[in-house]
Order: structure tokens, then sequence, then C-alpha cells
């Protein structure tokens, strides 16, 4: 184990000390950040998707900001805006709150879709056009966004094309009986989240390393050709409207060696497509209208996909 996987092993064990029970969230969001992509997180309210990305966060020394998304947020309130200075007798610009490493968009889809349209820039380019200027984002960057999915009252749907921009969609599910004493157990102030206490274990510079390692696992020919049979499945199928895009094809091949690199290897192997191709593909998909019901799209996507997975052989 590289100094650096055994400091990631560790921020891993300490989110994972907040966001109890609840494992597998916590890797697929390292998997997320590693590959430098960005995190969409949706189920109820009162799971803990706020948690989750906000201890992520503060597991590694790195600028945090949030962002609450309501119906009245104006795009310049997330990219920043020009000021006059009437001392210097000129404009100058005041950085928003998508300057910083970690972004959490906190309820993403309350906000108007002019005000979303704000992150796609930063999301795809890493990067933020105001007033005919172009500004580098701080890196590493990630935006780890939460929605409620069963709240339509004054939501709007995220497009295709924002969610086509996530890497990687979780749903944090209710914790497990044992999870949820242990909860009630140590919370003692209120119900507010433990994750203020928790000590950075990574510094900036160790993520922008790990992500360049993950950028060197190697990925086998015949699981190009697997990862291909799936996103191809998507596309063919006459359950789906719109299959997965060359977009999607890219996350989930560097998802696959996130995978590889946070279990010790400097290969990827078919499983690491399998296992991780639900959690990248599903959200990007659209069901047909004769197998859709609005409200389940996720769930019918995801049975869609799973049959598709099921019917590829897997390489040897």
């Amino acid at each position: 184990m590289t100094p650096v996987l055994d400091k990631i092993k560790n921020m891993q064990a300490a989110i994972e000390t907040v966001v109890r029970g609840k494992s597998d969230a916590v890797r697929l969001s390292l998997i997320c950040l590693l590959a430098e992509g960005h995190l969409l997180i949706e189920d109820v309210p009162g799971v803990g998707k706020t948690t989750l990305a906000q201890t992520l966060a503060r597991s590694f020394d790195c600028a945090f900001r949030r962002i609450q998304f309501t119906s009245d947020l104006l795009p310049s309130d997330i990219t920043g805006v020009s000021i006059f200075d009437q001392a210097d007798g000129k404009f100058n610009f005041r950085k928003g709150p998508i300057f910083a490493n970690i972004v959490l968009a906190d309820e993403i889809n309350r906000a108007a879709p002019r005000t979303q349209s704000a992150l796609l820039e930063a999301m795809s380019e890493g990067k933020v056009s105001v007033d005919d200027a172009t500004r580098e984002l701080p890196r590493p960057f990630m935006v780890a966004a939460t929605q409620n999915p069963v709240e339509h009252h004054g939501t709007y749907p995220l497009p295709e094309s924002q969610l086509d921009r996530f890497l990687i969609c979780i749903r944090m599910g209710y914790p497990s009986r044992d999870a949820e004493k242990e909860l009630l157990r140590r919370t003692t102030g209120g119900d507010r989240a433990e994750h203020v206490a928790v000590a950075p274990v990574c510094t900036a510079e160790d993520i922008l390393a790990a992500q360049a390692c993950v950028r060197d696992i190697r990925v086998d020919e015949s699981l190009f050709d697997y990862l291909m049979a799936i996103v191809d499945a998507t596309r063919k199928s006459e359950f789906l409207l719109l299959g997965a895009s060359p977009r999607a094809a890219l996350a989930l091949r560097r998802a696959a060696q996130a995978t590889a690199y946070i279990e010790g290897r400097n290969y990827c192997i078919p499983d690491d497509i399998k296992q991780l191709a639900p959690f990248v593909l599903a959200h990007r998909l659209v069901v047909g209208a004769d197998y859709s019901s609005n409200h389940k799209r996720s769930e019918e996507a995801g049975a869609i996909l799973a049959e598709i997975i099921r019917s590829i052989e897997i390489p040897h």
C-alpha cells in the first residue's frame, strides 16, 4: 500500500465514524472524488445526504462551500459578480462560492433551470466564464449535490444535460436498526451532525496525487469491449428513449480505474465495471413513456440497466 493510498483508506475510515452503517455510500463518494467526477445524492429527507457531503469535504484539508439552492437563487450567487470600486474607479470581480475544492449544492432541484445551468461549465471544464473572462477553479474540484426526489412542490427536475455531468448517483437509504440506535445514543446536542469534529486526514495535494495514480490504472482491451457492449446496449434498448452518452462511457472507465486503485490494484477487472455501471449510468438514462411512471424514473432505469448487464457476457 502506497503512502497516498494509506491516507485514502484513513480518510474513508474517518468518514465512516460519522456516516455510520453506510460504507458503500462512503466508498462510492471517494471513488467519485478520485475519478475527478461529481456526486449526486438523492433520497428522502433526513437520511444523511448533506452529512455525507460535508464530512467528505472536511476529511481532507480543502476549501469547502455550501450553497443552499432555493427558487430565488441567481446564477451570480453561485459564480460571483463584478462590483464597482469607487476608490479604484473600476469593476472588481468578487468570487462566488463555486470557487472552492468541494461545493455542496444542497437541494439542487429547488433552484430554477437558469440557476442550475450556472454549474454546467464548472462541472465540465473546471472553469467559470463571467463578464467576458474565464477563470480557473481550484483543483481538486468536485460538486456534491443533494436532492429529494419525492418532494415535487417547489422543485425543478434536473435536465438530462445536468444529470449527465454527475459521474455517480447514489441513494443513502435508511440506516440499519443497529446503526440508527447508535446514532440515537451518541447524538446529545439536538440533531446537529457531528461532522464538525472530523479532522482532516489528507491534503489537497494528496488527492491530486491519488487522482494522477488513478489515471495510470491499466484497462485491458477486453474490458473496453465489455464496457462498450453495455453502453451500446442502452442505446439500442426498446425500453429507453435515451441511452448512455460518450461522457457516460468515459465516466464508467474512470470510476472503474478509481475502484481498482482503492482496492490496491494497478489494473481493472470486469467486476469493477459491472459493479459501478448502475451508479454511473442509471441516472443518465431516459425511460420510454410506455414504461415510465415519472416519479420512479431512476428505479425503472436501474431495473432496465440491470437486465442489460445480466445479458452481456463477462470477459475472462
